[in-house]
């Protein structure tokens, strides 16, 4: 009988245990959904996850914004830039999407072309995110490309191209600098062979000097860029074309690839794959950060972005500060994979 109420009293002291435990995790978990974004952040050490390597534009903008932004969120927290390239951002995009930390105290800088990764490719299972389902933070700059072609082949003008075959290097088959020129072949009828397979950026401009190529259609034109190619503008090379939505004010004569298109079409076309010029040098947050933190970090974005400090900052190393909101980076998102259904169709075709 004895053994039997000593069996009795540790069923009861082990169900009373586990009621405990679990009292204490739901008083835990409420405890911190209650914390005020303030009480989150103080004191909190933040991760900023550039998809770049070090030293290249996008983590050029991720350092600028790791400096200044923390000012903006409430607590003063401070934000650790942490590199993790591959696969053209794809492997940060899936880490953000699936691993990082949902609460707020991790920030995602992407690629500019990851937010339409699906969109050119349904079925790519490399790709683990959905790009729409991010809280996209916004951009400090939106992008315009450019088609730098070098003269010697007397082709002076994209309507020279329609008569004259000119080499572009690329780095992949899936980047804008191989997309856009195969869509101007397609689409308005130029002769344009691309090279794909090139390092990276910096290699497929090398390429152009070394006379490899004629010429570079680039996804965008950082500063450094456009330091690169200024000495050929002023010898062999000229700006036939501008991948953008707008013109850029440094090349206000040189029209733009939507503004060319005989058709309405291949307008719609161009815009729909120039949204990820629009995306510039994306930060994005996961999925599953709670409501509240969101608006904070935007709202911080949003002024950091503003902000004279890091304006003066960002001039002294020649960065360009052309903000888009998060908010409308998602509304644009929503736009493209809404695009009716044929549509959608040929510019993956055209993409692959």
């Amino acid at each position: 009988m004895a053994n039997q109420n000593n069996k009795e009293r540790m069923v009861t002291a082990a169900r009373f245990g586990a009621v405990l435990v679990a009292g204490l995790v739901l008083a835990t978990a409420v405890s911190v959904q209650a914390q005020t974004p303030a009480e989150f952040y103080r004191g909190k050490r933040m991760t900023l996850i550039t998809a770049a390597s070090v030293g290249g534009g996008y983590d050029q903008y991720a350092r600028l914004l790791a400096k200044h932004m923390p000012r903006f969120i409430p607590g003063n927290p401070t934000i650790v830039v942490q590199n993790m390239v591959g696969a053209e951002g794809i492997r940060a995009g899936n880490f953000l999407y699936n691993v990082a930390a949902q609460d707020g105290s991790v920030i995602g800088g992407l690629s500019r072309n990851n937010g339409l990764a699906q969109f050119y490719d349904v079925n790519n299972a490399t790709v683990q995110f959905d790009a729409r389902k991010f809280h996209w933070l916004g951009s400090p700059q939106q992008e315009i490309g450019l088609f730098v072609l070098r003269t010697q082949k007397g082709a002076k003008s994209i309507d020279d191209l329609k008569k004259v075959e000119v080499v572009v290097s690329s780095t992949t088959r899936g980047a804008p600098t191989s997309i856009y020129p195969r869509m101007l072949n397609v689409l308005y009828g130029t002769k344009i062979k691309v090279v794909d397979g090139y390092g990276g950026s910096q290699e497929s401009l090398l390429a152009v000097e070394r006379n490899e190529v004629d010429g570079h259609v680039s996804g965008g034109s950082s500063a450094a860029f456009r330091a690169r190619i200024a000495p050929w503008l002023r010898s062999y090379a000229k700006v036939i074309l501008q991948m953008g939505m707008t013109r850029d004010a440094a090349f206000a004569d040189i029209p733009t690839a939507i503004e060319i298109m005989p058709t309405g079409e291949g307008k719609q076309l161009f815009e729909i794959a120039f949204a990820e010029q629009v995306m510039g040098r994306p930060f994005v947050l996961p999925p599953g950060v709670p409501a509240d933190r969101v608006q904070v970090l935007r709202a911080a974005f949003d002024a950091a972005v503003k902000d004279q400090a890091l304006l003066e900052d960002a001039k002294a190393q020649n960065m360009e500060i052309d903000p888009v909101t998060g908010a409308a980076i998602n509304a644009l998102l929503d736009r493209v994979y809404a695009a009716p259904p044929e549509l959608a169709a040929r510019l993956r075709e055209m993409a692959k």
